[in-house]
């Protein structure tokens, strides 16, 4: 049985901030005297987007998912019942292969498919389109953008008149001109020249000249590298077009422009092939069909009947049942007098005060129903632990509309005596979810959290069952960071004072710190209302604020279709856990023991008297002071510096005491971080350790994993692979370890489109012997180990931006020689110095670089004026754009694999994700064929100029799959 839309918010309720925002927008159409030619034209594409991602999942009757029809039809009713025009049309995209694809074959290659849910759509919305009366244009072989291009040229070639055009879109401002706007429905404006000025810092029709420069990675324009949009505006503006610009680039001072622009012509000539709207166009459709006129109101009834919209139903006075035809007088959709105002916007500067603490179920009905109403609302939890799976939920909070918020506390003074009263009046905790539970499962209303991977989970372990049906949800968290990676972090205390001006209370304001700390749930219920209902008011209002912004910082795909889906994939990874051998790891920590003891010995003697070798300052006493070795420098404590980069230094210069004590920190490091911790971790009712990834703590988006950390454990030493092998399969089970193969060069051997690296990929060589035969030119097979190691170091060293120093310090060769190895490397490959020169660059004038895929990656010390930090920002912006297109792979990959598995009818368990490698528990009797599966997601997840490689290996135990 499909949900009824019924309940779905009205258009201009703050529910999906795009969808009121889109509707008001045609308040800013131009006055148009009577009798006046106007043509309005709204990109289609545009709209449904932004219905999609303004509502939550919602079907009709016959079960077919609806919300972007819900929206584009509400939107585009509000819209008719204000405009002006004498004709009117939408336009849209016909299908993802155009003229371009011929010209590019790599045009648009990055963009992910629509969401699954999205496609059935398509056909429905352009049914609403015919039900309210509107032209709608498609063609074969063209954009829409090229159709609204020749529309345009068509309705004024034909007399005078206006255009409108309604979209934000950036390649669609190179139309404008006298006679032609575009309307941004977001921002509810016009954009006219000044707008397109600012932006692109040219007129209009220079603006084309601009793109083919700049390029866009959305698209997979390629444009020149190294040229960003305000290079390539000062570039037109002096030198007046493109091709005028390429025949003088000889003239070009700046080295690096200038042979960029010389190699890259071809380029920057094709991309302006690009992004040139067509417009000459055939056009599929007369002028004269778009003739604006109402609905027939039998034809717009049937249709919303069909679809279950009843609100739209109700608000023509057709609500009754049944198909009779319509009552006479009743008020179609389109009419042109002003609509009856709708409801005020959300107000962000309302106070963080005022909260209400529920304590009856009749005040939780109440805001329950007000939930329910406000179609959107905030929601978090208080607990006692920070660990998910052993939280118990105090109460949680609730907030409705900025400044509107309530706490509903649970479990108040169940620890102890409230400060010697008795525990507060609260609601019986299964009487509160009963009450809760329609309000979360409610399809209709948003659910926001802020960290959404953490309090889902808390509500699910919650007593009487849990929630485990909480849908639909956004994050905060991950709105922020889906747009500024690295550019700041993403707790709610720093969103909330960076977005909202705005310093929330702190945890131990209320409780208290060290000794006198006390339990959430013995906080005066006054202080913890004021705590948690701020918490939800908060998260309540950075959503509002943060998701309108999405599509205008072209984050809009990245999280709707990677980083939300992830929260469900990471907590059903994190629930599986893997199972450890207690026995096998007790085994590993007395031989490491033992090792240890010998070990210290060893050092002893080498330091001729004993001392304590975990302590930093008696080592540096010994090397430097007694020893007399050079290289010691005294920190502010006055004790010499001991970090494991002095110690590397002396032991490559053959102090063996420094070898020693780096084994031995080494071997403490591993007993201790992994051995005796993961002994501690294994949760005694499965016998397995649950992870904790973090979804937003790196600058590249790639997880980290927490309490306990598995990412870090050493693979090629021993050490590390006997740690591994603790990590066993269940009888009758192995687990199956999938890794990409050399993922990052191969990103390397795209962006820098490298002939030789991508040819080598293409036929399955070895790139490591492939680039040691060339940088060094060795004849065919004189290629030997060390030869080998060396390229492999270089290529690697390449991507992380490492000096000949560093280079030279790894290989044990003096700096001249490091150096002369990376002048040969980029010899031999030219196109990796230019891609590197680009991202430095790109990040100089936009304080970002971006992945394959897009998604901005902030490099906040780009500019500063110390030279170490500055050195340290261009080798990350250097190395992020691959760090990061690796990080999405393989979360689109994990966001897809759940599914196709279940769909093969297999059972295998998604385990672990450790860098570019995901770890599966299966049954014996389905390792082949989840292989393929798994081997088939991972290999098609994205389209590079080279092919991804997975490597699969199975056995018992972690290490055996290696």
């Amino acid at each position: 049985m499909g949900t009824d839309p019924d309940s779905a918010p009205e258009a201009g309720r703050p529910r999906g901030g795009a969808m009121a925002e889109a509707v008001a927008g045609a308040e800013a159409l131009p006055e148009v005297k009577a009798g006046e030619r106007h043509l309005i034209l709204v990109d289609g594409s545009g709209y449904i987007f932004r219905a999609y991602h303004a509502l939550p999942p919602m079907t009709n009757p016959e079960g077919v998912p609806v919300n972007a029809v819900y929206g584009f039809t509400t939107m585009l009713a509000q819209f008719l019942t204000r405009h002006v025009g004498s004709h009117i049309a939408v336009v849209f995209d016909a299908a993802r292969l155009n003229f371009r694809n011929e010209i590019y074959p790599d045009y648009k290659a990055h963009r992910p498919d629509p969401p699954e849910d999205l496609v059935p759509q398509f056909a429905l919305i352009r049914d609403a389109t015919d039900a309210l009366g509107v032209a709608k244009v498609q063609q074969e072989g063209f954009e829409a953008d090229d159709l609204i291009a020749a529309y345009a040229k068509a309705y004024l070639a034909e007399g005078p008149g206006k255009v409108t055009i309604v979209s934000s879109d950036k390649d669609l401002m190179q139309l404008v001109r006298p006679g032609v706007q575009l309307l941004d429905p977001m921002k509810q404006k016009p954009i006219r020249e000044a707008e397109v000025l600012e932006k692109f810092g040219v007129t209009p029709d220079k603006v084309v000249e601009v793109q083919a420069l700049a390029g866009d990675s959305t698209d997979n324009v390629p444009g020149v590298p190294g040229i960003g949009i305000k290079t390539a505006a000062q570039l037109i503006n002096e030198y007046g077009d493109l091709e005028t610009l390429l025949a003088r680039a000889g003239e070009i001072k700046q080295p690096k422009r200038r042979e960029s622009l010389i190699e890259h012509a071809e380029k920057a000539r094709i991309s302006r092939r690009l992004v040139l709207l067509d417009e000459d166009a055939p056009l599929p459709c007369p002028i004269a069909d778009f003739v604006a006129r109402p609905p027939g109101d039998h034809k717009l009834e049937h249709f919303l009947r069909a679809m279950g919209f009843r609100s739209i139903l109700a608000r023509m006075g057709r609500l009754g049942e049944g198909n009779d035809p319509p009552r006479r007088g009743a008020p179609p959709v389109a009419v042109k007098h002003a609509p009856a105002p709708g409801p005020a916007a959300p107000d962000l500067a309302a106070p963080f005060s005022d909260y209400e603490t529920v304590t009856t179920e009749e005040a939780l009905a109440r805001w329950v129903a007000e939930a329910t109403a406000a179609g959107v609302i905030g929601l978090d939890t208080e607990t006692d632990s920070l660990d998910a799976r052993r939280a118990k939920m105090v109460g949680f909070s609730l907030a409705t509309a900025p400044g509107k918020a309530c706490y509903v506390p649970l479990h108040h003074g169940d620890t102890g005596d409230m400060l010697s009263g008795p525990a507060p009046a609260q609601i019986a905790p299964d009487r509160a979810f009963a009450l809760l539970r329609p309000l979360l499962e409610d399809a209709t209303v948003l659910k926001v959290f802020q960290n959404a991977k953490y309090d889902l989970e808390v509500m699910a372990r919650a007593e009487n069952g849990g929630f485990t049906t909480i849908a639909p949800i956004d994050d905060t968290m991950m709105l922020s960071y889906a747009m500024s990676a690295g550019k700041h972090g993403h707790g709610m205390d720093e969103l909330s004072v960076l977005h909202l001006n705005h310093a929330p209370i702190k945890f131990d304001e209320v409780t208290g710190t060290g000794k006198a700390r006390i339990p959430f749930g013995l906080v005066a219920l006054d202080k913890a209302t004021a705590y948690a209902a701020e918490d939800a008011d908060v998260t309540l209002r950075l959503w509002l604020l943060l998701k309108p912004r999405l599509r205008e910082e072209g984050a809009l795909a990245l999280y709707e279709q990677v980083e939300r889906r992830m929260v469900g994939v990471l907590r059903l990874m994190e629930g599986n856990g893997i199972k450890v051998d207690g026995a096998e790891l007790a085994r590993i920590g007395e031989d490491f023991a033992q090792r240890l003891v010998v070990l210290e010995k060893q050092i002893h003697v080498l330091a001729g008297r004993e001392f304590n070798v975990g302590s930093p300052k008696q080592l540096g006493e010994i090397l430097f002071d007694e020893m007399k070795l050079s290289g010691g420098r005294k920190g502010k404590t006055g004790a010499y510096s001991t970090d494991a980069a002095i110690l590397e230094d002396l032991s490559a210069k053959g102090v063996e005491l420094a070898a020693r004590v780096l084994d031995w920190r080494q071997l403490a490091k591993l007993k201790s971080t992994y051995v005796e911790a993961l002994a501690a971790q294994i949760d005694p009712t499965d016998r397995r350790v649950h992870t904790s990834y973090g979804m937003a703590g790196t600058s590249t988006g790639r997880l980290s994993s927490n309490d306990p950390n598995l990412q870090n454990i050493p693979i090629r030493s021993e050490e590390g692979m006997r740690i591994r092998r603790a990590f066993v399969a269940e009888p009758g089970h192995v687990l199956l370890a999938a890794d990409y193969s050399q993922i990052e060069l191969r990103l390397l051997a795209h962006l820098a489109d490298v002939p030789t690296l991508r040819a080598a990929f293409e036929q399955g060589e070895d790139i490591h012997s492939r680039t040691a035969a060339e940088v060094f030119h060795l004849p065919p097979g004189g290629v030997d180990k060390e030869a080998r190691r060396r390229a492999k170091m270089i290529n690697f060293g390449i991507i992380y931006g490492m000096s000949a120093f560093g280079l030279a310090s790894r290989l044990g060769i003096p700096p001249g020689e490091g150096r002369t190895i990376i002048d040969a490397y980029f010899a031999q490959y030219p196109g990796i110095r230019q891609e590197m020169e680009r991202l430095k660059e790109e990040a100089r004038t936009n304080g970002f670089v971006r992945t394959p895929f897009g998604r901005k990656l902030w490099i906040p010390d780009i500019a500063t004026k110390d030279p170490v930090r500055r050195a340290g920002a261009e080798r990350a912006a250097i190395n992020a754009p691959f760090q990061g297109g690796a990080a999405e792979i393989i979360k689109r990959a994990m966001v897809r694999l759940p599914r196709a598995l279940t769909e093969a009818g297999l059972s295998a368990r998604m385990l672990l994700q450790v860098h570019d490698e995901l770890v599966f528990e299966v049954p014996d009797a389905e390792v082949d064929a989840t292989s393929a599966v798994v081997k088939d997601i991972m290999e098609s997840v994205a389209t590079l100029r080279v092919p991804l490689s997975v490597e699969i290996g199975t056995g018992h135990s972690w290490a055996e799959a290696h």
